[in-house]
């Protein structure tokens, strides 16, 4: 096993990363949801409704991918920070990224795969890390996709449960009326500028250790999981699809398609009519169901899943800014900013009371990444034997703003330095990676020296 300071250096490593979209891809994938859908009639059971038709994305988009194992880490533990798993009430969920700091390797020449250390984890843990990685993978390209779609505009990853769950009621532990449907996207993409309507990409990734016919069928499966959300008009809402192929040798390569609808636009009213970021969000209790465009004089029935409709345009938006900055919160350690985002519904219970030992996060630390002064959370742990600290936080400026409740504050200010945050990977003061994210978060570990 390497030295420590080796694999922290590692960490900060730029690598290229394979993607995979082909009108091939686009071909096999119509396949394999085809072949679903016959298996299912012969058993009796009702196919799933997908996006109609997925299309190639273009290599302006998704080529020249690059990327640091670090960034990857950083990537997940943002998405998974309210995550509501275990007795953590999802505060430190997103220190679970970092079981993953060896496990993968490559470098400037190469492309990026699967170390050692990962491919013995995979024995054990296949579904686990192929799945988390996965999440990370995707993400990291979906920001790229649409920050090269929208060049002035952020994009911000908000998990899709817990978006929903401020207007629907998703299992049985969620009082209203629920739609009984699996299918949902993992996450949503508000692509948005201060003052201007932003546009939601519903995104669902998987990961697999197995090969490309895999993926084939986990990118089928993904277009009826995003299919399950439409934002304004029927069959227009923009979609990314992603499945991440880490094989055992080899070079990852994420294979990715997307459905460019016309909609997903959430147009806002006047002025005057506008609703301030910095209010509470209000729990609704919509009835679950797309409406389909009328035939002639008669209305179809609906058809499962959940509908953004132009009068809900406004409140969602609202939604999506404060979900988002409940995970921002989150990642920094602090419950009880993060308490003030949510709806009970959204899991605000999670980030109160009581916490068993050794599951919360607490903000209480303060450190400087790239001269620029951080406040967040901090975790020791060992790797291979040696004691290491990482540390999550935000801006400290940009914290204090999301602290009090500034939301609207905080999303003008984060848009107008979106080109400002350094690019380096390594804090030589520091001694360890350090990945910066345009929405103000950062990640870093070092070995501890006392």
């Amino acid at each position: 096993m390497k030295p420590t300071p080796e694999v922290l250096t590692e960490l900060s490593q730029p690598s290229n990363v394979a993607t995979h979209s082909t009108t091939a891809l686009v071909g096999s994938v119509d396949a394999a949801g085809a072949e679903d859908d016959k298996k299912r009639k012969e058993k009796g059971l009702e196919a799933p409704r997908r996006k109609p038709k997925l299309h190639v994305i273009s290599a302006q988009e998704v080529g020249s991918f690059h990327l640091t194992p670090w960034d990857v880490l950083h990537t997940l533990g943002r998405a998974i920070a309210l995550a509501r798993r275990g007795a953590g009430r999802g505060l430190a969920e997103h220190w679970g990224s970092l079981k993953y700091s060896q496990a993968l390797t490559g470098g400037s020449d190469a492309y990026m795969k699967l170390s050692a250390e990962g491919r013995e984890t995979a024995d054990y843990y296949k579904a686990l890390q192929s799945r988390e990685l996965g999440i990370g993978f995707a993400l990291a390209l979906a920001k790229q996709i649409l920050s090269r779609r929208y060049p002035r505009h952020l994009v911000s990853i908000v998990p899709a449960d817990t978006a929903l769950r401020a207007g629907w009621a998703l299992t049985s532990r969620d009082k209203g009326p629920r739609s009984g449907y699996r299918y949902r996207p993992r996450f949503f993409a508000e692509v948005w500028k201060p003052g201007e309507p932003s546009r939601v990409f519903p995104i669902e990734s998987k990961g697999n250790h197995s090969n490309a016919a895999t993926s084939h069928d986990q990118l089928a499966s993904a277009s009826a999981h995003v299919e399950a959300v439409h934002i304004g008009s029927w069959n227009e809402t923009p979609s990314l699809v992603f499945s991440t192929e880490l094989p055992m040798e080899g070079p990852l390569t994420i294979h990715t398609l997307h459905f460019d609808g016309r909609d997903g636009w959430l147009s806002r009213p006047a002025a005057s009519d506008s609703r301030n970021l910095d209010h509470l969000i209000e729990e609704e209790n919509f009835f679950p169901g797309i409406q389909p465009p009328a035939e002639g004089d008669r209305a179809p029935q609906p058809e499962p899943g959940f509908h953004v409709t132009p009068e809900r345009y406004e409140w969602f938006r609202h939604v999506l800014a404060r979900t988002a900055a409940a995970g921002l919160t989150a990642f920094a350690g602090d419950s009880e900013a993060t308490l003030q985002y949510l709806t009970k519904r959204q899991g605000a219970r999670h980030f109160a009371g009581f916490a068993h030992a050794a599951t919360g996060s607490v903000q209480d630390a303060r450190e400087k990444f790239l001269g620029i002064q951080f406040v967040g959370t901090d975790h020791v742990f060992r790797l291979n034997r040696t004691r290491v600290e990482a540390f999550s936080g935000i801006a400290e400026d940009l914290f204090r703003h999301l602290e009090q409740g500034r939301v609207e504050q905080y999303r003008h200010e984060v848009y107008a330095r979106r080109t400002t945050w350094p690019v380096d990977r390594w804090d030589a003061k520091w001694r360890g990676p350090v990945s910066v994210d345009p929405d103000g978060s950062v990640l870093a570990m070092r070995v501890l020296t006392s």
